[in-house]
């Protein structure tokens, strides 16, 4: 049985890539913010099993993690959440570059450091959902894009430093995907939200997939999504 952590799996791309390694039969394990979207998300998502662990406070997770149950086998941890807040590099407090930067960075590398063990005795998997903004950075995305470039950074190092355990890490970066974060982002910069104009979350979830079914003589370093003509 080949077991999934993710997290972000009770919205958009990480609840589609979920759902569908749930259907083909694999074990997925979802790592939830607190007791109340945990209970959420093991309704929407029967068969899986929910963690809390909050990334927002990325210096609670050790402790959080060590009071529950762990599976003992893990072949892939996928770092789907993220957050994100607009705005002027002018305009931007500390605060919400600390909430972007513990989320969309520290978080990740603390919870693959405390996962890390787990994922060398099965060489496993890890993959980094990034973004757009992680290869380039544009006017109101400063706090976003420079967590997402740290996180194409920690990704580079993981794969370097881990190559000698078997540990295959992927970065993949979408470009804007219909998902109830695109909705935030389309309503801070005071435009509509249409769906059809972005990628679906499926597409995102079928590159994800793709690049963990590869066999072992294969390995999809980073891959880059933009939406169809």
């Amino acid at each position: 049985m080949t077991t999934h952590l993710v997290t972000g799996a009770g919205s958009g791309i990480g609840a589609v890539l979920s759902r569908r390694l749930l259907a083909r039969g694999d074990d997925v394990v979802a790592l939830a913010r607190d007791a109340g979207r945990a209970r959420t998300i093991a309704e929407e998502l029967p068969g899986a099993t929910v963690l809390v662990g909050d990334l927002a406070q990325p210096g609670r997770l050790s402790w959080a993690l060590s009071k529950q149950q762990l599976p003992q086998r893990i072949d892939s941890l996928v770092h789907v959440a993220g957050v994100v807040v607009l705005g002027d590099v002018g305009d931007l407090p500390p605060a919400i570059w600390e909430q972007q930067l513990a989320v969309n960075l520290i978080a990740p590398a603390e919870l693959t450091r405390l996962l890390l063990p787990v994922l060398r005795v099965s060489q496993g998997h890890v993959v980094f959902v990034n973004s757009g903004a992680g290869l380039r950075a544009s006017p109101g995305w400063s706090a976003y894009a420079a967590s997402k470039h740290g996180l194409r950074a920690l990704a580079d190092a993981l794969r370097a430093e881990e190559a000698q355990h078997g540990v295959r890490v992927t970065s993949v970066f979408p470009g804007r995907t219909a998902t109830p974060m695109q909705q935030r982002v389309r309503q801070q910069e005071g435009q509509d939200y249409d769906a059809g104009e972005f990628i679906t979350p499926d597409a995102v979830a079928t590159t994800i997939l793709t690049a963990l079914d590869l066999p072992r003589d294969a390995h999809l370093t980073e891959l880059t999504i933009r939406p169809g003509l």
